[in-house]
């Protein structure tokens, strides 16, 4: 697959062999998102966060869509989706939810959706489900969150200062793609591969095509002041509604930002969920630990009525 973003070709190349899904896209007020639909059945929803994409996915996706139908969008100015400046899309979390709600929606779907999330990707999922609670089946959660910063967790120094230092951070993240680029040796506890490497970071291989994850990282609200600090606040008071779904938590120990407080959150918030800790993982838990991860997933996925598992 080949894209002309903002005059910058992002393309497959050198990944093809591990991302070879058909595209689609949908027209969303002049932006085009891009996503994956593979197989049918009932529908399993992957929700991504920064700086990721639908390529993080990949395994899921070949290893589902055989039982499942699998969608996995790309957010605006992320993966083969366009890449807008903050002029013409604002890149707050509250679009995000409502570009996920008008993708929902124009699938048509019948049956009640998988959620599977991660990074940012939980937050946005979270206020969605919380918006549309009687189409959701189940919940897996993997190294996110969906509420406010856990009491004991610091805010991490790096991220405080692409938030804060606009000066340093334009330059760091849209000429150097500090975020994305660090990302690969940094969020993994394994070494990837190099075409692995490749695909994490081709679309953002541009200083316009980096935008979206300055902004995801300017957009985390950590007072009033804080434009998606109330979309948040509202998904920390209410997340006790998806108690009703069942729910497995995958994580990743070595984590150093969604780590073991945030985990701990969870837990406390919903004690009844499967919880499957991975001592030796990251933050890119389906780089690190990708057959062990499905292999849970899928066996999730056909539990019975009766909680049992197969």
């Amino acid at each position: 697959m080949k894209r002309t973003i903002n005059n910058k070709i992002t393309s497959n190349r050198g990944f093809e062999h591990l991302y070879r899904f058909k595209p689609h896209f949908i027209n969303l007020n002049g932006h085009y998102m891009h996503y994956l639909d593979e197989g049918s059945g009932l529908p399993v929803l992957m929700v991504h966060g920064n700086p990721t994409w639908s390529f993080y996915f990949r395994q899921l996706v070949n290893d589902l869509s055989p039982l499942y139908r699998v969608i996995v969008p790309d957010h605006i100015g992320c993966g083969f989706s366009d890449k807008p400046g903050a002029d013409e899309y604002d890149y707050k979390l509250e679009t995000r939810v409502q570009d996920l709600d008008a993708l929902i929606k124009s699938l048509n779907l019948k049956e009640k959706i998988t959620l599977i999330v991660h990074d940012w990707g939980g937050m946005i999922a979270s206020a969605w489900a919380l918006q549309n609670l009687d189409k959701i089946e189940k919940i897996v959660i993997t190294n996110t969150s969906g509420f406010f910063l856990p009491k004991t967790k610091r805010f991490p120094l790096r991220l405080w200062l692409i938030k804060n230092l606009t000066f340093l951070a334009i330059p760091a993240v849209l000429g150097f793609n500090i975020f994305a680029g660090s990302a690969v040796f940094m969020a993994a506890a394994t070494k990837l591969k190099k075409d692995v490497k490749t695909g994490l970071t081709a679309p953002y291989n541009s200083w316009n095509n980096r935008i979206a994850t300055l902004k995801f990282v300017q957009d985390i609200p950590l007072s009033p002041k804080d434009t998606s600090y109330d979309l948040v606040q509202y998904v920390d008071k209410n997340l006790y509604k998806l108690k009703n779904f069942p729910m497995m938590i995958l994580w990743g120990q070595k984590d150093f930002v969604f780590d073991i407080t945030f985990l701990d959150e969870w837990k406390k918030r919903f004690p009844d969920a499967r919880v499957h800790l991975f001592k030796n993982a990251g933050h890119y838990l389906f780089e690190d630990k990708p057959f062990e991860t499905t292999n849970l997933i899928k066996n999730f996925l056909v539990i019975t009525d009766l909680g049992v598992w197969l």
